[in-house]
């Protein structure tokens, strides 16, 4: 089982394009995506990524940058301090061409760049974006031009510049394949310097398998010595090993898991409590209430009944 892709599933994060964007110097754009985390590639030319925190980044074809802060102000920019336009609805009915580019007019020097963003569920508690970094920063400066994300981004650019049959899915597909992609590359860049938790455990093979397991089967009743004995350890190296990397010995981790996989359940379902307590490994719903309400801050009813009203909302 790939840990990732299951967290991913989970959180429910999903790509989309905002805008591929052909400027010409002078410009700059003013972005914010209220509900999820930015994405931007550069094909030809130069951009300029201001992000408040942050020193400036000049970024040159190829650079691929994620921003996970839901919210976060950013601008992009041919050049430090050019005047910014705001994105938003207006800005699109007044350049967006036929093609569905997204066209700048100037005298100056050409640029290319794609602008995503990514979404997910905000009441999964798997903090997949609160662990990284406010910007990751991939270059084929550093990685060099024959990588998995560079051949996905001209994969990508190929399907945008085309305007085929399936190439909108195509692309959405091909972003969140870049994001994968990025989420690697940074874990590579990071191994020293990352706090401990599920992402980290990635790097470790035996912690990975471990993951994978619990991810795979969260409905069996997992002791340390079968889930040791399933990656070929020792019950305390397999301890060490996943506390050291994850932050929390296995057995914290699954019941963490269980939750969030019942928290999916109760949002996205009409299955009575007693069940979904079933699915995620609990034989009493008693037991399985006391875990939800410890985790969540309330038992599984009310939770369910609380996000259902805010999805009808």
């Amino acid at each position: 089982m790939d840990a990732l892709a299951d967290v991913l599933s989970v959180t429910r994060i999903s790509g989309s394009v905002l805008a591929h964007v052909h400027a010409h110097e002078p410009w700059g754009l003013d972005l914010t995506l209220a509900n999820g985390a930015a994405f931007h590639a550069v094909t030809a030319g130069s951009v300029w990524l201001e992000v408040d925190g942050e020193p400036a980044q000049r970024l040159m074809p190829g650079d691929v940058v994620l921003l996970p802060t839901p919210g976060l102000r950013h601008l992009l920019l041919s050049a430090p301090g050019v005047a910014a336009r705001r994105y938003a609805a207006d800005l699109k009915a007044e350049l967006v061409t036929t093609s569905g580019d997204l066209v700048i007019p100037g005298p100056g020097s050409p640029a290319r760049f794609l602008c995503a963003g990514f979404s997910y569920d905000n009441e999964f508690a798997h903090p997949l974006l609160s662990l990284l970094p406010p910007v990751l920063h991939v270059s084929p400066a550093d990685e060099g031009p024959e990588t998995p994300l560079q051949s996905t981004l001209r994969l990508l650019m190929g399907e945008l510049s085309r305007h085929q049959i399936g190439s909108e899915a195509a692309v959405e597909r091909l972003i969140e394949v870049l994001f994968v992609h990025v989420i690697r590359s940074w874990l590579d860049k990071s191994a020293d310097s990352t706090p401990p938790s599920w992402l980290t455990g990635l790097r470790d093979a035996v912690v990975a398998r471990a993951l994978g397991l619990i991810h795979g089967e969260p409905e069996r009743a997992w002791t340390i010595g079968e889930l040791a004995a399933a990656v070929h350890v020792s019950r305390s190296t397999l301890v060490r090993r996943f506390t050291d990397l994850v932050g929390q010995p296995p057995a914290a981790y699954l019941t963490r898991w269980r939750i969030e996989l019942a928290a999916r359940l109760l949002r996205e379902s009409d299955q009575p409590v007693g069940r979904i307590s079933h699915l995620v490994g609990y034989t009493s719903e008693f037991a399985f209430s006391r875990a939800f309400s410890k985790h969540r801050g309330e038992p599984p009813g009310r939770y369910r009944k609380r996000t259902k009203g805010s999805l009808a909302a």
